[in-house]
């Protein structure tokens, strides 16, 4: 059971409506996520779990309800992007890369809302950059890169403030069946190695299986919450090594 003082996440009645209230993406949703966790968020097409994930990354706002970071309401925030910059990695299926950017610059982005000089800052995209295995393509631009390599950069970027928080919206869906393995791996390792928390969006129920616990999303609401018992939790990380 999680305690409030592990809490980094908490959802309280979360609503979230569109189109002057014609379409209710989120219906009440209820949810607490504790420090360094494995969530994944599961549910059909249009259920309301990539809305979520904008609202935890202080992307969009909710219509109604309470949500809050490590006791702080994420609506009333008073500096959002700063929030972003300092606490949550994001990681989304269409990559985001800068196409007139090259890898090792995509990654110091996020880097610009620090103090950080100029000189740190390429030291630092081109560590992350080695740490996921981009150090050989430091100065290709995007559309020299395979996909499996333009999701490398975009985790790599993902990391550049180191992120307490990892936000991961269909991360392996653009990739074929080996690369979408490979960045799963990746993925759960970097959650594993620097103990962050890691929520990731998915219809993948082979995806879904790899977490700690599993919410179930339907029509704008948690239909189904399930943790995984500690041994399964620790043969669905030795499965993916």
């Amino acid at each position: 059971m999680n305690t409030m003082a592990n809490l980094v996440f908490e959802g309280v009645g979360l609503k979230k409506e569109f189109d002057d209230g014609q379409v209710h993406a989120l219906r009440g949703v209820d949810f607490r996520i504790a420090k360094g966790e494995f969530v994944a968020v599961i549910g059909p097409s249009g259920c309301g779990k990539s809305t979520l994930l904008q609202m935890l990354g202080a992307l969009d706002r909710p219509s109604g309800g309470t949500l809050y970071y490590c006791g702080n309401s994420i609506p009333d925030l008073p500096n959002p992007s700063a929030y972003r910059a300092r606490e949550i990695g994001f990681i989304f299926q269409a990559f985001h890369l800068l196409p007139t950017f090259t890898a090792v610059e995509n990654v110091q982005i996020p880097m610009f809302e620090t103090d950080l000089p100029a000189s740190k800052r390429r030291d630092r995209a081109i560590s992350l950059l080695k740490s996921v295995g981009m150090d050989h393509r430091l100065d290709h631009f995007p559309a020299k890169l395979s996909g499996g390599e333009r999701q490398r950069v975009a985790i790599a970027r993902s990391l550049a403030n180191g992120p307490s928080v990892l936000l991961a919206d269909e991360p392996t869906g653009n990739l074929d069946s080996e690369n979408a393995r490979l960045i799963l791996e990746l993925v759960v390792r970097l959650h594993r190695e620097q103990n962050m928390t890691l929520v990731l969006v998915t219809h993948d129920m082979a995806i879904a299986r790899l977490a700690s616990r599993t919410i179930t999303m339907k029509d704008g609401r948690v239909v189904s919450d399930n943790a995984s018992a500690p041994d399964a939790h620790r043969e669905k990380e030795q499965a993916i090594k």
